[in-house]
């Protein structure tokens, strides 16, 4: 697929003769409206025989300062260089309409809704655990329920979406914006000769790019926070999304596109700290100014 500037091209790849070992789990799919039917053997390319290393080239380009993570009443912060930050998923959370996540837990009850995120959850800090092992050159085993399910949506990611990956600067690692925010990204990389920031879901069905903005939201920010530490040109961010009957979708932007992600975050970050205003006054935080810069003249 060609690569166009200011693009999102969209990647789905199913291997349909490959049977998913152990139980899937449909809760989501079932209860959720909207969900679409698909015809599993039409309108999709058989996967490409990419010969996959078992090891990525570590490049140390960038050293990445640690970060200590911790959670309180469902707000996560990240204590990285002297700054105590906010992290992106609260940033997300707290700005985002839950009208519709509210209306689906009504429908399910909340006991239901409480053992699907849990699932979802452990399955999908399972099958990151894999993918970062994977990256780092070392084994990993998991035997338990959620281990069997994720280790194979683990390996579609593997061979469908790293193999244009020839190197990476840094696996799990912090990133933050002096002030602002931080967070941990999965995966910064060379992918097909850009610079790209990667992004490993997990999903219980396949996604449409309108459900999954605060995943593209996600990549902007992180791209933003590397470009300001580290002095570098973030050109490209990509979605890597499995289900775990291991159909795979992938959604990569750049450019333009990228940028407008950019944007649309520092809106939701003005938005965040005027929620917080003393904290925004007490440390002199001016994210209006930040975003009318950013529309000014397009430094990241």
């Amino acid at each position: 697929m060609s690569r166009r500037k200011g693009s999102i091209e969209r990647l789905d790849l199913t291997n349909y003769r490959t049977l998913v070992r152990g139980p899937l789990y449909l809760g989501l799919e079932q209860t959720l409206e909207g969900t679409r039917s698909r015809d599993m053997d039409q309108g999709l390319p058989e996967m490409e025989k990419n010969s996959v290393p078992t090891q990525l080239k570590k490049n140390n380009k960038y050293s990445y300062a640690p970060g200590t993570r911790s959670t309180d009443h469902g707000s996560r912060t990240y204590q990285v260089n002297g700054f105590k930050l906010p992290s992106v998923t609260t940033i997300l959370s707290r700005t985002k309409d839950q009208e519709y996540l509210k209306k689906w837990r009504e429908k399910v009850g909340p006991q239901e809704a409480e053992r699907i995120f849990n699932l979802s959850s452990k399955r999908g800090t399972s099958m990151h655990k894999f993918l970062e092992k994977h990256i780092l050159g070392s084994g990993y085993e998991d035997l338990t329920d959620i281990g069997v399910q994720a280790k194979p949506m683990a390996q579609k990611i593997i061979e469908a979406g790293l193999a244009p990956v020839t190197q990476y600067y840094g696996s799990e690692v912090t990133l933050y914006y002096p002030g602002l925010y931080a967070g941990t990204t999965d995966l910064v990389c060379r992918h097909n000769d850009l610079d790209t920031i990667i992004d490993f879901k997990q999903a219980n069905r396949p996604k449409e790019e309108e459900w999954i903005e605060d995943y593209f939201l996600q990549i902007a920010a992180y791209a933003m926070a590397h470009d300001y530490v580290h002095q570098s040109n973030i050109e490209q961010g990509i979605i890597m999304v499995c289900t775990p009957d291991l159909y795979y979708q992938e959604f990569k932007f750049s450019g333009s596109v990228l940028r407008s992600w950019k944007h649309k975050f520092l809106k939701r970050l003005d938005q965040y700290y005027e929620l917080i205003r003393d904290y925004k006054e007490e440390t002199q935080i001016d994210t209006t100014e930040l975003l009318k810069e950013f529309e000014r003249n397009g430094k990241t």
